[in-house]
């Protein structure tokens, strides 16, 4: 069976593995659709998931394709798992509270498949309470956490906050999809 993925991609510097994530996932056989928010689109381009993908990224909640469909409400059905990386502190809160300021976000709600977020921030954020408090929360919500990790971070040293591996990411992501717990 092919696996049918949602990649929502945050506005962190780790947004640029997820044009690799997309990439190994087809290279699977995985369907892959992605939905950005409009920070994510500061770091990497809407056209590489899309020339990876074969897909148009959804954008916005009033987006509406070529063939007439609205993708945010179709991706939500059609998705097996819905990973959402790098998972922003400020991303990680609007998911907690079930904001849908963005498409991101919006999918978040509407997806009826297993979550998987994937943490990416520096260590100060993520051990702030502010952000267990919404881990707790989204835990709380049968949301899957795979990291952060120790390693080097964007600001230039090793601490806890480093974004998982997308191979890392593959293999889980694949795992949910196929009905593993």
């Amino acid at each position: 069976m092919t696996a049918r993925v949602l990649l929502g991609i945050g506005g962190g510097i780790a947004a640029y593995k997820m044009a690799f994530l997309a990439s190994r996932l087809v290279q699977q056989g995985a369907e892959v659709r992605v939905a950005m928010t409009p920070h994510a689109r500061e770091f990497v381009g809407a056209l590489t998931f899309e020339g990876l993908t074969g897909r148009k990224v959804i954008l916005s909640s009033t987006q509406i394709d070529p063939d007439g469909s609205s993708p945010h409400l179709d991706a939500a059905r059609w998705a097996q798992v819905y990973v959402v990386a790098p998972a922003t502190a400020d991303l990680l809160a609007r998911l907690a509270l079930g904001a849908a300021a963005d498409a991101v976000s919006l999918l978040a709600l509407t997806c009826r498949c297993p979550l998987l977020l994937c943490p990416a921030m520096n260590d100060a954020m993520w051990n702030s309470l502010a952000v267990q408090r919404n881990v707790a929360t989204l835990r709380g919500h049968r949301a899957h956490l795979l990291g952060p990790v120790l390693g080097h971070l964007a600001e230039g040293y090793d601490a806890i906050g480093r974004m998982v591996e997308p191979e890392a990411i593959l293999q889980r992501a694949l795992e949910l999809a196929a009905g593993a717990p």
